[in-house]
């Protein structure tokens, strides 16, 4: 288990600048999407590490690289070749290896012994695409991606696999009506690129495009005011961003809106089109804490050197603007 936990680690650091970047943002109408990244389970650290047998420093030796980590999952598989998750980590430690048909071998061995596990399900597809000439889903894939999507309807890696798969056999109107309902659980950045492969898929189908989304009510008007002092030391295309937080909750905006110096004098309205994640949105909230600052990164995420104002927590939906007052070095 040791040998897991060290190689989901060293798997991470392969992948962490990719983390981030949202899957189908990447796409690029039936060029298929699937440019993919090898994603790495937390929760399967998580778990890993929780177990007593991870503790035990004689079981710890990390593996240095790539074909270390191999070697160590092989022989971990051969002891105990029921992990599922030991399965799909030495399927992603293959992809990075650039070894597609035995990575598509040891994950589809993970899906036989995970036949519910959405995740582990997606990714056995994914895989027999990479090692396919063509980057095409095969039956088998196709219907891993099925039962992940009953397993999890609202898996969003699975949904937009199906459409492509959907889109490569032709199925026009069954992909757009399968990636439809991800309008409504990404960013509105995503959302917007979402509408327009839906809307190509629509019109070869010979079906009418889909409207954009009405945009949503907005919830709380943001006025942002800066001491004169501290304008001058900064650049015209310094990033300001207006942020929402949910009051004692994580630290995680539940909605956030970049705006620049050059826009002044500032205004924010926010909505749930700015929340950035789609199981929290704006209007689940009573109240929300309100705070202003300006980012020299041009980061949303709060450094050393950001002049931020003062928190104002207010009651949703807001009848009247707030000011925010930023004054303060953080």
């Amino acid at each position: 288990m040791a040998v897991f936990i060290s190689v989901a680690a060293l798997l991470c650091l392969f992948v962490l600048a990719l983390l981030l970047r949202p899957l189908w943002r990447q796409a690029r109408g039936v060029a298929l999407g699937i440019g993919i990244v090898t994603l790495c389970s937390t929760a399967l650290l998580y778990r890993l590490v929780g177990t007593p047998q991870a503790l035990n420093p004689t079981l710890r030796q990390a593996p240095q690289t790539l074909e270390d980590a191999i070697v160590q999952l092989k022989a971990a598989l051969e002891r105990d070749p029921q992990q599922a998750e030991g399965w799909v980590l030495l399927g992603q430690a293959y992809q990075r290896q650039g070894n597609a048909a035995a990575a598509t071998d040891a994950i589809g061995k993970a899906a036989k012994l995970a036949p519910d596990n959405p995740e582990i399900l997606t990714s056995a597809a994914q895989s027999r695409a990479l090692a396919d000439p063509n980057r095409a889903f095969d039956a088998q894939a196709i219907a891993w991606l099925n039962a992940a999507l009953k397993a999890d309807p609202n898996h969003q890696r699975a949904r937009w696999f199906l459409g492509v798969a959907q889109r490569q056999a032709g199925q026009n109107a069954e992909a757009a009506a399968t990636w439809a309902p991800l309008l409504t659980q990404v960013d509105k950045s995503t959302s917007a690129s979402l509408l327009r492969e839906i809307n190509l898929a629509r019109t070869e189908a010979g079906l009418a495009p889909l409207a954009a989304p009405v945009a949503a009510p907005k919830l709380a008007t943001v006025e942002v005011n800066i001491d004169p002092a501290l304008l001058k030391s900064l650049p015209p295309t310094t990033s300001v961003f207006v942020i929402a937080h949910q009051v004692g909750g994580a630290p995680m905006p539940v909605a956030a809106q970049k705006l620049a110096l050059t826009d002044l004098p500032l205004k924010a309205e926010l909505s749930d089109d700015d929340s950035p994640m789609p199981t929290l949105k704006l209007s689940q909230l009573k109240e929300v804490e309100l705070v202003a600052r300006i980012s020299q990164s041009g980061e949303a995420s709060k450094q050393a050197g950001d002049l931020e104002s003062k928190p104002v927590r207010v009651a949703l939906p807001m009848t009247k603007p707030v000011v925010l007052n930023i004054d303060e070095l953080h």
